[in-house]
Protein backbone atom coordinates (compact mmCIF):
# COMPACT_ATOMS: atom_id res chain seq x y z
CA UNK A 1 0.00 0.00 0.00
CA UNK A 2 1.28 3.32 -0.95
CA UNK A 3 0.88 5.80 2.34
CA UNK A 4 1.20 9.02 2.15
CA UNK A 5 2.71 10.81 5.60
CA UNK A 6 2.02 14.49 5.93
CA UNK A 7 3.41 16.47 8.65
CA UNK A 8 2.75 20.33 8.18
CA UNK A 9 3.99 21.14 11.56
CA UNK A 10 6.86 23.81 11.04
CA UNK A 11 7.83 23.44 14.81
CA UNK A 12 9.07 19.50 14.04
CA UNK A 13 11.68 19.03 12.08
CA UNK A 14 10.84 15.30 11.30
CA UNK A 15 14.87 14.81 10.67
CA UNK A 16 15.65 16.07 14.24
CA UNK A 17 16.07 15.02 17.93
CA UNK A 18 12.90 16.37 19.45
CA UNK A 19 10.45 13.72 20.45
CA UNK A 20 8.02 14.89 18.25
CA UNK A 21 10.96 13.81 15.30
CA UNK A 22 11.28 10.48 17.00
CA UNK A 23 7.76 9.78 16.27
CA UNK A 24 7.44 10.46 12.72
CA UNK A 25 10.82 8.53 11.83
CA UNK A 26 9.36 5.43 13.95
CA UNK A 27 6.18 5.72 12.26
CA UNK A 28 7.48 5.35 9.05
CA UNK A 29 10.02 2.66 10.02
CA UNK A 30 7.35 0.43 11.14
CA UNK A 31 4.99 1.09 8.12
CA UNK A 32 7.67 0.48 6.05
CA UNK A 33 8.71 -2.71 7.97
CA UNK A 34 5.35 -3.93 6.94
CA UNK A 35 5.92 -3.58 3.35
CA UNK A 36 4.16 -0.35 2.97
CA UNK A 37 5.64 2.52 0.51
CA UNK A 38 5.95 5.75 2.27
CA UNK A 39 6.25 9.32 0.67
CA UNK A 40 6.84 11.79 3.39
CA UNK A 41 5.29 15.45 2.91
CA UNK A 42 6.69 17.90 5.44
CA UNK A 43 6.75 21.43 6.15
CA UNK A 44 10.39 21.17 7.62
CA UNK A 45 12.84 18.62 7.31
CA UNK A 46 15.80 18.94 9.96
CA UNK A 47 19.55 17.88 9.64
CA UNK A 48 19.79 14.23 11.75
CA UNK A 49 18.40 12.12 8.84
CA UNK A 50 19.37 8.90 9.55
CA UNK A 51 20.67 6.05 7.42
CA UNK A 52 18.03 3.81 7.39
CA UNK A 53 16.03 6.25 6.13
CA UNK A 54 18.02 7.86 3.80
CA UNK A 55 16.37 6.00 0.89
CA UNK A 56 12.51 7.68 1.81
CA UNK A 57 10.81 9.88 -0.95
CA UNK A 58 10.73 13.41 0.79
CA UNK A 59 8.96 16.69 -0.42
CA UNK A 60 9.18 20.00 1.78
CA UNK A 61 7.29 22.49 1.25
CA UNK A 62 8.52 25.37 4.15
CA UNK A 63 6.44 27.38 6.12
CA UNK A 64 8.19 31.14 5.30
CA UNK A 65 6.73 33.96 7.63
CA UNK A 66 7.69 35.65 10.53
CA UNK A 67 4.79 37.01 12.21
CA UNK A 68 2.26 34.46 13.88
CA UNK A 69 -0.69 35.90 12.03
CA UNK A 70 1.04 34.96 8.79
CA UNK A 71 2.86 31.82 9.89
CA UNK A 72 -0.74 30.56 10.26
CA UNK A 73 -1.93 31.87 6.75
CA UNK A 74 0.75 30.38 5.13
CA UNK A 75 0.69 26.69 7.05
CA UNK A 76 -2.99 26.53 5.99
CA UNK A 77 -1.39 27.53 2.09
CA UNK A 78 1.25 24.52 2.50
CA UNK A 79 -1.10 22.27 3.11
CA UNK A 80 -3.14 23.11 -0.02
CA UNK A 81 0.07 22.98 -1.59
CA UNK A 82 0.72 19.44 0.02
CA UNK A 83 -2.20 18.34 -0.97
CA UNK A 84 -2.21 19.07 -4.51
CA UNK A 85 0.73 17.01 -4.87
CA UNK A 86 -0.50 14.14 -2.99
CA UNK A 87 -3.68 14.10 -5.62
CA UNK A 88 -1.54 14.10 -8.19
CA UNK A 89 1.16 11.73 -7.38
CA UNK A 90 -1.71 9.81 -5.99
CA UNK A 91 -1.74 7.60 -2.83
CA UNK A 92 -3.66 4.49 -1.07
CA UNK A 93 -4.16 5.97 2.41
CA UNK A 94 -3.17 9.50 3.84
CA UNK A 95 -1.62 9.27 7.16
CA UNK A 96 -1.27 13.12 8.89
CA UNK A 97 0.13 14.30 12.44
CA UNK A 98 -2.40 16.73 13.31
CA UNK A 99 -1.33 19.99 13.54
CA UNK A 100 -2.90 23.53 13.52
CA UNK A 101 -4.00 25.21 10.32
CA UNK A 102 -3.76 22.12 8.13
CA UNK A 103 -6.63 21.04 6.45
CA UNK A 104 -4.64 18.52 3.73
CA UNK A 105 -6.09 14.91 4.97
CA UNK A 106 -9.78 16.10 4.14
CA UNK A 107 -8.96 17.51 0.72
CA UNK A 108 -7.03 14.67 -0.07
CA UNK A 109 -9.31 11.72 1.16
CA UNK A 110 -12.73 12.35 -0.79
CA UNK A 111 -10.48 13.51 -4.26
CA UNK A 112 -8.70 10.26 -4.10
CA UNK A 113 -11.63 7.88 -2.34
CA UNK A 114 -8.86 6.62 -0.06
CA UNK A 115 -8.58 6.29 4.11
CA UNK A 116 -7.15 8.73 6.21
CA UNK A 117 -5.68 8.38 9.52
CA UNK A 118 -5.36 11.55 11.49
CA UNK A 119 -2.82 11.52 14.52
CA UNK A 120 -3.52 13.58 17.56
CA UNK A 121 -0.63 14.43 20.25
CA UNK A 122 -1.47 17.00 22.36
CA UNK A 123 -4.35 19.17 22.25
CA UNK A 124 -2.19 21.67 20.00
CA UNK A 125 -5.48 24.90 20.20
CA UNK A 126 -5.00 25.19 23.88
CA UNK A 127 -1.60 24.89 23.81
CA UNK A 128 -0.77 27.24 21.57
CA UNK A 129 -3.29 29.75 23.28
CA UNK A 130 -1.41 29.84 25.96
CA UNK A 131 2.00 28.97 25.44
CA UNK A 132 2.34 31.19 22.28
CA UNK A 133 0.36 33.14 19.44
CA UNK A 134 -2.35 32.13 18.25
CA UNK A 135 -4.28 34.51 15.91
CA UNK A 136 -7.16 33.07 14.49
CA UNK A 137 -8.51 30.72 17.01
CA UNK A 138 -11.92 29.98 15.51
CA UNK A 139 -10.48 29.15 12.01
CA UNK A 140 -8.21 26.22 14.11
CA UNK A 141 -10.87 24.54 15.72
CA UNK A 142 -12.94 24.87 12.36
CA UNK A 143 -9.78 23.20 10.45
CA UNK A 144 -9.77 20.19 13.36
CA UNK A 145 -13.30 19.38 12.96
CA UNK A 146 -12.50 19.13 9.48
CA UNK A 147 -9.60 17.13 9.70
CA UNK A 148 -11.54 14.91 12.05
CA UNK A 149 -14.66 14.34 10.28
CA UNK A 150 -12.57 13.47 6.86
CA UNK A 151 -10.33 10.79 8.83
CA UNK A 152 -11.50 7.63 8.60
CA UNK A 153 -9.97 7.11 11.57
CA UNK A 154 -8.77 9.59 14.24
CA UNK A 155 -5.79 8.06 16.99
CA UNK A 156 -4.87 9.82 19.96
CA UNK A 157 -1.80 9.41 22.34
CA UNK A 158 -3.96 9.65 25.31
CA UNK A 159 -7.16 9.69 26.94
CA UNK A 160 -7.47 13.43 27.47
CA UNK A 161 -6.48 13.73 23.78
CA UNK A 162 -9.01 11.67 22.82
CA UNK A 163 -12.11 13.21 24.80
CA UNK A 164 -10.51 16.84 23.79
CA UNK A 165 -10.94 15.82 20.03
CA UNK A 166 -14.83 14.41 20.68
CA UNK A 167 -15.52 17.71 22.97
CA UNK A 168 -14.95 20.06 19.76
CA UNK A 169 -16.81 17.84 17.34
CA UNK A 170 -19.58 17.76 20.15
CA UNK A 171 -19.26 21.80 20.40
CA UNK A 172 -19.90 22.07 16.71
CA UNK A 173 -21.94 19.14 15.93
CA UNK A 174 -21.53 17.18 13.06
CA UNK A 175 -23.62 15.39 9.96
CA UNK A 176 -25.81 12.78 11.17
CA UNK A 177 -24.75 9.71 10.35
CA UNK A 178 -21.13 10.49 9.97
CA UNK A 179 -20.60 10.03 13.60
CA UNK A 180 -16.53 11.23 13.52
CA UNK A 181 -16.42 10.88 17.33
CA UNK A 182 -16.81 6.99 17.20
CA UNK A 183 -14.51 6.89 15.07
CA UNK A 184 -11.83 8.54 17.61
CA UNK A 185 -9.52 5.75 19.88
CA UNK A 186 -6.42 5.86 22.06
CA UNK A 187 -3.90 4.39 20.97
CA UNK A 188 -0.53 5.28 23.14
CA UNK A 189 3.04 5.93 21.95
CA UNK A 190 5.16 3.27 21.47
CA UNK A 191 9.26 2.45 21.49
CA UNK A 192 12.17 0.72 19.29
CA UNK A 193 12.78 -1.55 21.68
CA UNK A 194 15.24 -2.81 18.45
CA UNK A 195 16.97 -0.01 18.78
CA UNK A 196 16.66 1.02 22.15
CA UNK A 197 18.46 -2.35 24.14
CA UNK A 198 19.31 -3.06 27.63
CA UNK A 199 22.94 -1.88 28.69
CA UNK A 200 25.26 -2.53 32.08
CA UNK A 201 25.25 -0.21 34.49
CA UNK A 202 28.56 2.01 35.15
CA UNK A 203 30.54 -0.49 37.42
CA UNK A 204 32.04 2.90 39.10
CA UNK A 205 29.03 5.12 40.11
CA UNK A 206 24.72 4.64 39.75
CA UNK A 207 23.92 7.10 37.17
CA UNK A 208 20.48 8.76 36.67
CA UNK A 209 19.40 9.76 33.70
CA UNK A 210 16.89 12.46 32.15
CA UNK A 211 15.84 12.58 28.57
CA UNK A 212 13.56 15.00 26.92
CA UNK A 213 13.77 19.02 25.59
CA UNK A 214 14.52 21.68 28.42
CA UNK A 215 11.11 22.89 29.19
CA UNK A 216 9.16 24.02 32.12
CA UNK A 217 6.90 21.25 31.78
CA UNK A 218 9.51 18.09 31.99
CA UNK A 219 10.39 19.25 35.87
CA UNK A 220 14.28 19.51 35.25
CA UNK A 221 14.33 22.43 38.21
CA UNK A 222 12.36 20.30 40.32
CA UNK A 223 15.16 17.54 39.38
CA UNK A 224 18.16 19.92 40.27
CA UNK A 225 16.33 20.85 43.48
CA UNK A 226 16.51 17.04 44.44
CA UNK A 227 19.75 16.33 43.52
CA UNK A 228 21.06 19.78 46.21
CA UNK A 229 18.67 17.68 48.53
CA UNK A 230 19.81 14.41 48.52
CA UNK A 231 22.51 12.28 50.62
CA UNK A 232 24.27 11.38 47.83
CA UNK A 233 25.23 7.78 45.76
CA UNK A 234 24.76 8.67 42.48
CA UNK A 235 25.15 11.06 39.19
CA UNK A 236 22.73 13.12 37.09
CA UNK A 237 23.24 12.80 33.13
CA UNK A 238 20.76 15.17 31.44
CA UNK A 239 20.28 14.40 27.42
CA UNK A 240 18.51 16.87 25.73
CA UNK A 241 18.71 20.88 25.00
CA UNK A 242 16.07 23.60 25.11
CA UNK A 243 15.29 27.27 26.17
CA UNK A 244 16.19 26.53 29.77
CA UNK A 245 19.63 25.29 29.17
CA UNK A 246 21.02 28.19 30.26
CA UNK A 247 19.27 29.14 33.38
CA UNK A 248 19.32 25.14 34.47
CA UNK A 249 22.94 25.27 34.02
CA UNK A 250 23.04 28.48 36.21
CA UNK A 251 20.49 26.67 38.74
CA UNK A 252 23.05 23.53 38.92
CA UNK A 253 25.95 25.89 39.62
CA UNK A 254 24.40 28.01 42.10
CA UNK A 255 23.16 24.30 44.17
CA UNK A 256 26.19 22.90 44.06
CA UNK A 257 25.02 19.79 42.10
CA UNK A 258 27.25 18.45 39.52
CA UNK A 259 25.14 17.28 36.17
CA UNK A 260 26.84 16.03 32.86
CA UNK A 261 24.32 18.08 30.64
CA UNK A 262 25.20 16.77 27.08
CA UNK A 263 22.77 18.77 24.95
CA UNK A 264 20.81 17.70 22.04
CA UNK A 265 21.14 13.88 20.96
CA UNK A 266 20.10 12.54 17.46
CA UNK A 267 17.68 9.64 17.95
CA UNK A 268 20.21 7.47 16.38
CA UNK A 269 22.91 7.97 18.79
CA UNK A 270 20.17 7.95 22.30
CA UNK A 271 21.48 4.30 23.01
CA UNK A 272 25.94 5.13 23.65
CA UNK A 273 24.20 7.49 25.18
CA UNK A 274 21.98 5.51 27.22
CA UNK A 275 24.56 3.34 28.08
CA UNK A 276 25.75 3.17 32.04
CA UNK A 277 22.07 4.61 33.24
CA UNK A 278 20.78 2.46 36.24
CA UNK A 279 17.72 4.78 36.96
CA UNK A 280 15.60 6.73 34.29
CA UNK A 281 13.93 10.01 35.66
CA UNK A 282 11.01 11.68 34.59
CA UNK A 283 10.45 14.52 36.58
CA UNK A 284 6.68 16.12 35.50
CA UNK A 285 5.77 19.10 37.52
CA UNK A 286 2.15 19.61 38.95
CA UNK A 287 0.43 21.48 35.64
CA UNK A 288 -2.72 22.24 37.80
CA UNK A 289 -4.27 18.96 37.38
CA UNK A 290 -4.50 15.38 35.80
CA UNK A 291 -6.84 17.19 32.96
CA UNK A 292 -3.19 18.84 31.86
CA UNK A 293 -1.35 15.55 32.26
CA UNK A 294 -2.20 14.39 28.29
CA UNK A 295 0.68 13.27 26.82
CA UNK A 296 2.42 10.12 26.84
CA UNK A 297 5.77 10.17 27.53
CA UNK A 298 8.06 8.61 25.30
CA UNK A 299 11.07 9.45 27.44
CA UNK A 300 9.47 6.37 29.92
CA UNK A 301 9.27 4.10 27.63
CA UNK A 302 12.48 4.67 26.23
CA UNK A 303 13.98 4.01 30.10
CA UNK A 304 11.79 1.20 30.17
CA UNK A 305 12.66 -0.06 26.85
CA UNK A 306 16.59 0.37 27.98
CA UNK A 307 15.81 -1.81 31.21
CA UNK A 308 16.20 1.23 33.45
CA UNK A 309 14.71 1.40 36.83
CA UNK A 310 11.88 4.11 36.27
CA UNK A 311 11.40 7.20 39.39
CA UNK A 312 8.33 9.15 37.70
CA UNK A 313 5.66 11.95 38.93
CA UNK A 314 2.80 10.28 39.78
CA UNK A 315 1.02 11.78 36.75
CA UNK A 316 -1.31 11.01 33.63
CA UNK A 317 -0.49 8.14 32.12
CA UNK A 318 2.60 7.54 33.49
CA UNK A 319 0.63 5.01 36.01
CA UNK A 320 -0.48 3.50 32.93
CA UNK A 321 3.15 2.92 31.63
CA UNK A 322 4.94 1.97 34.39
CA UNK A 323 2.56 -0.63 36.67
CA UNK A 324 4.94 -2.29 38.83
CA UNK A 325 7.99 -1.60 36.83
CA UNK A 326 8.96 1.58 38.98
CA UNK A 327 8.37 4.35 41.55
CA UNK A 328 6.61 7.06 41.24
CA UNK A 329 6.54 10.16 43.64
CA UNK A 330 4.39 13.76 44.14
CA UNK A 331 4.68 15.71 40.98
CA UNK A 332 6.51 19.04 42.10
CA UNK A 333 7.71 17.77 44.79
CA UNK A 334 11.68 17.66 45.32
CA UNK A 335 11.90 16.12 48.86
CA UNK A 336 10.17 12.92 47.70
CA UNK A 337 12.46 12.96 44.36
CA UNK A 338 15.57 12.94 45.86
CA UNK A 339 13.99 10.19 48.43
CA UNK A 340 13.20 7.74 45.77
CA UNK A 341 16.42 8.42 43.71
CA UNK A 342 18.67 7.70 47.01
CA UNK A 343 16.69 4.62 48.23
CA UNK A 344 16.93 3.15 44.19
CA UNK A 345 21.04 4.01 44.33
CA UNK A 346 21.13 2.31 47.52
CA UNK A 347 19.27 -0.58 46.32
CA UNK A 348 21.20 -2.51 43.43
CA UNK A 349 19.03 -6.10 44.02
CA UNK A 350 15.87 -3.38 43.36
CA UNK A 351 16.79 -1.46 40.26
CA UNK A 352 17.49 -4.97 38.63
CA UNK A 353 14.41 -6.50 39.30
CA UNK A 354 12.26 -3.06 38.23
CA UNK A 355 14.63 -2.68 35.30
CA UNK A 356 13.84 -6.18 34.03
CA UNK A 357 10.27 -5.70 34.46
CA UNK A 358 10.44 -2.57 32.67
CA UNK A 359 11.85 -4.30 29.42
CA UNK A 360 9.56 -6.82 29.74
CA UNK A 361 6.88 -4.31 29.62
CA UNK A 362 7.99 -2.15 26.70
CA UNK A 363 8.45 -5.34 24.72
CA UNK A 364 4.97 -7.03 25.20
CA UNK A 365 3.01 -3.80 25.47
CA UNK A 366 4.33 -0.85 24.26
CA UNK A 367 6.64 -1.92 20.68
CA UNK A 368 6.72 0.32 17.92
CA UNK A 369 5.06 -2.69 15.97
CA UNK A 370 2.54 -2.72 17.68
CA UNK A 371 1.61 0.51 18.14
CA UNK A 372 1.69 0.49 14.30
CA UNK A 373 -0.18 -2.36 14.11
CA UNK A 374 -2.86 -1.08 15.88
CA UNK A 375 -3.41 1.75 13.76
CA UNK A 376 -2.81 0.61 10.62
CA UNK A 377 -4.49 -2.67 11.01
CA UNK A 378 -8.55 -1.80 9.85
CA UNK A 379 -7.33 0.04 6.70
CA UNK A 380 -5.34 -2.75 6.23
CA UNK A 381 -8.04 -5.35 7.04
CA UNK A 382 -10.58 -3.23 4.90
CA UNK A 383 -8.44 -3.04 1.56
CA UNK A 384 -7.95 -6.71 1.97
CA UNK A 385 -11.66 -7.71 1.78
Amino acid sequence: MRIAYVCTDPGIPVFGTKGASVHVQEVIREMRARGHEVTLYTARTGTHRPADLADLTVHTVPVRANDPASREHCQLEVSHRIAQMVRDQGTDMVYERYSLFSAALAEITPSLGVPGVLEVNSPLIDEQRRHRHLADEALAWELLRLQVTGATSTVCVSDPVAQWVRDALTRAGHAPGSDPAGRVRTVPNGVSVRRIQPQPEDPERVVVTFVGTLKPWHGVADLLEAASLSHGGWQLRVLGDGPEMTSLTQRAATLGVEVDMRGAIAPELMPAHLAGSAIGVAPYPDLGGQEQQYFSPLKVLEYMAAGLAVVASDVGQVLQLVGDAGVLVPPSDPQALAEALDALAADPARRSDLGRRARRHAVEAHSWSSVVRTILEPVETTREQ
